[in-house]
């Protein structure tokens, strides 16, 4: 990667993905020019509506999948507790089995939700990319810094002078690249403007004082930069940090309002999108939960509670532009919360659950398994395992007889199932215990 911010990124994973926001972004704040209000506040808030719409049906993918979760979750503690402090390899297998056929018959995946976030994480952090360097994707918004960049290449002492500033010392391996110290136009340029997308008010009115020159060309990019910038009174490329301290030094103390107001409403949207999340019997869950499970619950517990107050510290010393996301992006959420609980309370959950098992049915077919072999399995009960236990006090079989039985089983039920599947395996667990219930 060549640059920090305005260099645009061109990791593997993220690259492509940051390229193809960047596209639409530009796209937004190209129709916002040509109606005559180029304004980037706005078109974050629009970014940030498309882009969750884009995701809509991931995140109704996610809601069925907790909506699910909580319903079958029932059944999973009660076979957690039937194989409670059973750590032999027969009942640790028949456990996995058993586990296995509940999410089978529910029609989920037990990575469903950790897939869902997987494959929305690498989407966030590519939005943050856009948001956080803008010049980088959205031509217009870089062509406001010239013909000021050039001008100042073109002094002499200018890269000294920029480099004195405080953001500066983010982009310190640019400075000493060769690209750089090559004269490489664009990466000269890209490095420059780097610093100055992120140079205070004290420092874009240094550059006059230092090269009086440039003074009109200071102006004119200012007078653009404010007019893109400028989101109800707020100049989102600073903090609310940054705004309070000049605020406070000015004596302007309705700023100092405007300011803390994105961190106030970035923790007061993040609380409403948590109450709004589907909440499950808690009390209930942690009366049948493990010990590990009821850490866990715990601990999204204690998140959902400090979610509010990270973003609010987030959003203070964030560029503004950072917190007009993430507030957009919570009422955005939260709207889209409250459609998905209104459509997913009027599913038919018993239905879903239905065709979920004639999905699994036809798929075990496909691969050559019977259905009936799996319902055989999925119905294996309390007394069968209960039976298990006992017969584990009996003098068992010697590791000969056991390695055997095992190779028979093997061989016999990998007939009627794909060796090392989920269904092989279940075969041999059923097998063994049709044998010791005997």
């Amino acid at each position: 990667m060549l640059g920090v911010l305005l260099t645009k990124d061109t990791g593997r994973i993220l690259g492509p993905i940051v390229k193809l926001l960047g596209y639409i972004m530009e796209g937004i704040f190209y129709v916002l020019d040509k109606i005559g209000i180029p304004n980037i506040g706005l078109a974050i808030i629009l970014f940030t509506i498309v882009m969750y719409l884009l995701m809509m049906p991931l995140t109704i993918k996610q809601q069925k999948f907790s909506k699910l979760s909580a319903k079958m979750n029932p059944e999973l503690q009660a076979i957690q507790a039937k194989y409670k402090n059973k750590k032999d390899n027969d009942s640790m297998m028949a456990m996995n089995m058993e586990t296995k056929a509940v999410y089978a018959k529910y029609g989920v995946s037990p990575t469903g939700s950790c897939l869902q976030l997987l494959i929305q994480m690498p989407i966030l952090l590519a939005l943050y990319r856009v948001i956080y360097n803008m010049p980088a994707y959205v031509g217009k918004i870089k062509e406001a810094f010239f013909p000021l960049v050039d001008n100042l290449i073109a002094q002499a002492g200018s890269s000294e002078f920029v480099q004195s500033f405080t953001q500066a010392r983010m982009y310190a391996k640019q400075f000493s690249n060769e690209s750089f110290t090559g004269g490489v136009t664009t990466y000269v340029q890209n490095t420059f403007i780097d610093v100055l997308n992120k140079a205070s008010s004290a420092e874009w009115l240094s550059i006059a004082d230092k090269f009086p020159s440039l003074s009109a060309d200071v102006d004119h990019t200012l007078d653009l930069l404010n007019q893109y910038n400028n989101f109800l009174g707020l100049n989102i490329a600073n903090s609310p940090s940054f705004t309070v301290k000049e605020a406070m030094s000015s004596g302007s103390y309705l700023m100092v309002v405007a300011a803390l107001a994105i961190p106030i409403l970035s923790a007061v949207t993040q609380w409403i999108n948590v109450k709004l999340m589907p909440q499950q019997n808690t009390q209930q869950d942690n009366k049948n939960a493990n010990d590990q499970q009821a850490a866990m619950m715990q601990s999204m517990k204690t998140m959902n509670m400090m979610m509010p107050i990270m973003s609010a510290i987030f959003c203070y010393t964030l560029p503004a532009g950072m917190g007009l996301y993430w507030v957009a992006g919570a009422v955005v959420r939260s709207i889209q919360q409250v459609v998905i609980n209104k459509h997913i309370d009027k599913m038919d959950l018993d239905e879903l659950i239905k065709n979920n098992e004639e999905k699994s049915k036809k798929k075990m077919e496909k691969a050559g398994v019977r259905a009936e072999q799996m319902a055989a399995y999925a119905n294996m009960n309390t007394k069968n395992v209960s039976n298990i236990s006992k017969k584990q006090s009996v003098p068992t079989m010697t590791q000969e007889e056991k390695e055997e039985e095992i190779k028979k089983s093997t061989e016999y039920y990998n007939k009627n199932a794909k060796p090392g599947s989920m269904m092989s395996k279940a075969n041999m667990v059923r097998q063994y215990n049709e044998k010791n219930n005997k």
